[in-house]
């Protein structure tokens, strides 16, 4: 019998570390670090584990654009 509770519709997803690690392509380490230095996307502590709402990171990753795109987005 499964007993994993089924995820709240209303509720915005959630990413551990590790799936936001894979997510974006970098190491978990490399996480670890940007948080550290104050670098990465907000998080949310339940214990000892860190979770990263979706919105959080799509935000984040909007301030990490490359400049140099803005131009080639222009076309």
């Amino acid at each position: 019998m499964d007993t994993k509770p089924t995820p709240h519709r209303s509720l915005e997803p959630l990413f551990d570390i590790t799936e936001l690690a894979d997510y974006l392509g970098v190491p978990v380490s490399t996480l670890y670090d940007w948080r550290a230095r104050g670098l990465g996307p907000r998080a949310y502590r339940f214990g000892k584990r860190l979770k990263f709402a979706l919105s959080d990171v799509q935000n984040w990753m909007e301030t990490q654009r490359d400049p140099g795109s803005l131009e080639s987005d222009r076309g």
